[in-house]
């Protein structure tokens, strides 16, 4: 009978570099593109100082781009918000950065505070608003990139019907 281990045969899988995996570079899963998310909302450095904030439309800027993907920021001054609507063929992670965003989907409505995030798919349908007193802020992940953002009408949302207008964010 033979007496050696597998260990003994193949060796260490660790020490055979080629037996491994890669790492990836970017991400490629929702559960890396939240883990993305909940990296750079904890490098507040990297981002507070380019937040603005304006009265008349919600504010936004383009922090980075990868393979597939793009990561921005949002400002809500109360009582701003999204209109109902979906992202096309993009998936997201909404993250709230600061303050209080409200979004409502035809399942109900939900508080998202600081640290909250959502995570959705192709045709998911909903609005984000500030219905707060105080400005909120928050980080949209979305892939592949942004290319569409159409709007829907509460009927549409109830029906189920193709979106009214479509606007590229």
């Amino acid at each position: 009978m033979n007496s050696d281990s597998d260990l003994q045969i193949a060796g260490d899988i660790l020490e055979v570099p080629h037996l491994l995996r890669a790492p990836r570079e970017h991400p490629a899963t929702v559960a890396e593109f939240v883990g993305l998310a909940r990296s750079i909302a904890a490098e507040r450095a990297q981002w507070e100082h380019l937040v603005e904030y304006d009265a008349t439309t919600r504010w936004y800027h383009r922090l980075s781009t990868g393979p597939g993907y793009e990561v921005w920021l949002l400002s809500w001054v109360p009582g701003q918000g999204s209109g109902l609507h979906d992202h096309g063929p993009s998936s997201g992670v909404l993250t709230v950065l600061d303050g209080t965003l409200t979004e409502r989907t035809e399942r109900g409505t939900r508080a998202l505070g600081a640290g909250a995030q959502r995570v959705f798919a192709p045709g998911y349908v909903h609005e984000v608003v500030n219905d707060t007193l105080e400005p909120a802020i928050s980080l949209h992940v979305y892939f592949p990139g942004l290319t569409e953002m159409p709007m829907r009408t509460a009927c549409a949302r109830r029906t189920g019907s193709e979106p009214v207008d479509a606007v590229t964010a």
